[in-house]
């Protein structure tokens, strides 16, 4: 077979594809992947083990004619779809706030009018964190911080209430005092700044977390998986400082580590400011050559 047949065979006319085709099988292959790896990473994936057998025991059925059974699965098949949306809304829930995060549509539009402008954590505010998480770990008060990030809080913010005070190491020992009026619930801070105390967190409904974890924690983990907020956590039983980031619990941490996470997250906030100065100044030379 000569070459030039060869090329005649393999090519795009002759299997009758057209470009646009490529592009929905790219687009439709991409969108598959990302299911399936938000699938493994969510409980859904032993829902859908689970559904899994349900499909398997109604091909069962299918081949040896229990009518019967294939009745009541046709006539439910309406509901189950409706059903499949009540049981994975947390999770279809951040699986949109996560395409949200990507920022694909803020590049070219800016929708997002914030209410402030980006400003990151300084050193002297990491400090401050640590000194106040490590002192409270010290005598046993529990405590629970939040720190936004780009996903605004504002939700929880408003279960609280307000304080819009720069971050010390004394205010937040005063806040988490025991039997003061604002050491119940959490703390969320906004850059250099404590936004609200008392503060109302989603509770993590995730089975793998440790039994011996209690409200705090979940709580922490809670606002990790529907934000990109990192959370200190300190123990009242043990007195031990754990960080909660993308629905993980980084446990035990020592000085040194905890002031580790925060620059990493310093660090991610000063790209963010970076990017979006090139951008500004991109759109202000843009105005300027018209």
């Amino acid at each position: 077979m000569s070459l030039e047949k060869l090329n005649q065979y393999i090519s795009l006319e002759a299997l009758n594809i057209t470009k646009t085709d490529i592009a929905e099988i790219i687009i439709l292959s991409f969108i598959i992947y990302q299911i399936m790896v938000w699938i493994k990473s969510t409980r859904a994936w032993n829902l859908l083990k689970g559904f899994a057998v349900i499909l398997v025991l109604l091909l069962l059925a299918y081949f040896l004619h229990m009518s019967t059974i294939l009745w009541i699965a046709e006539n439910f098949f309406s509901l189950g779809i409706t059903a499949i949306i009540i049981v994975f809304q947390p999770e279809l829930r951040r699986a949109l706030e996560q395409l949200g995060e990507k920022n694909i549509l803020t590049s070219i539009v800016p929708f997002d009018s914030s209410r402030r402008e980006e400003e990151g954590m300084t050193d002297r505010t990491i400090q401050e964190l640590v000194r106040a998480c490590f002192e409270m770990g010290k005598v046993r008060t529990g405590a629970l911080i939040v720190i936004e990030q780009d996903v605004s809080l504002q939700e929880y913010e408003r279960t609280g209430i307000s304080i819009d005070s720069l971050i010390s190491s004394q205010l937040i020992l005063n806040i988490f005092e025991k039997n003061t009026p604002l050491h119940d619930g959490a703390v969320i801070l906004s850059g250099d700044r404590i936004r609200s105390a008392t503060c109302y967190l989603p509770l993590s409904d995730n089975m793998n977390l440790s039994k011996a974890l209690g409200t705090r924690h979940r709580a922490a983990v809670g606002i990790s998986e529907v934000s990109d907020s990192v959370t200190i956590v300190v123990s009242e039983e043990t007195g031990s400082v754990s960080v909660a980031k993308n629905g993980r619990l980084l446990r035990n941490l020592n000085q040194e580590q905890l002031k580790e996470q925060l620059q990493a997250m310093q660090v991610k906030a000063e790209e963010g400011r970076k990017i979006k100065l090139w951008r500004g100044r991109g759109k202000h030379e843009d105005k300027t050559v018209q």
